[in-house]
């Protein structure tokens, strides 16, 4: 067995029950968005088995202390959760709201986005980054997409498709376009 074939695919087998792509429930406050795109692989090649989790705050900027506990009956409830497998060719979408912007542990704005990890065979712990919305003001003053060098800020930010409710967003693991991909 080589190394890239120690961990998975196994995110199809038994989370099935766990996969949730859309948490723009009607109830909830804020404006629906859809995000969708690709993981591809440093040959451009689709990754048909990875699983993405997202994590964000609701439209005023809150963070659900019980993300993972809503159910179906919970409708009016933003857990700001989602959790998505890609599919065979290693596309996803998520329904969601527009997140506000949340503060930071010294008290300083920052701009929408939504934590993504990313989960696949051959990695022995998840990939982390975010997506940023094109078009946000707020993007300029970020202290977290400032720190990425300018030239690779583009691979974090979803850009605008179809008006201001679908956004489209593609994650390449490796080559010159490599998202960029956070420490944690």
């Amino acid at each position: 067995m080589s190394a890239s074939q120690t961990v998975g695919p196994f995110f199809r087998i038994g989370l099935e029950h766990l996969n949730r792509a859309d948490i723009a429930s009607p109830g909830n406050p804020g404006k629906a968005i859809s995000i969708h795109g690709q993981i591809l692989d440093g040959d451009g090649k689709p990754v048909p088995d990875a699983l993405l989790e997202f994590w964000q705050a609701d439209a005023d900027g809150n963070f659900s202390e019980n993300k993972c506990e809503a159910g179906a009956g919970d409708a009016a409830k933003f857990t700001g959760f989602a959790r998505i497998p890609t599919d065979d060719a290693g596309k996803f979408e998520l329904c969601t709201i527009m997140p506000g912007g949340v503060r930071d542990g010294q008290g300083v704005g920052q701009a929408p986005h939504i934590a993504v990890f990313i989960f696949m065979r051959g990695l022995l712990k998840p990939l982390y980054t975010r997506i940023y919305f094109a078009g946000e003001s707020a993007n300029e003053a970020d202290a977290v997409l400032n720190s990425i060098p300018e030239a690779r800020r583009a691979t974090l930010v979803a850009s605008k498709e179809r008006g201001n409710e679908s956004f489209v967003w593609k994650v390449r693991l490796q080559g010159a376009d490599e998202t960029a991909f956070f420490e944690w």
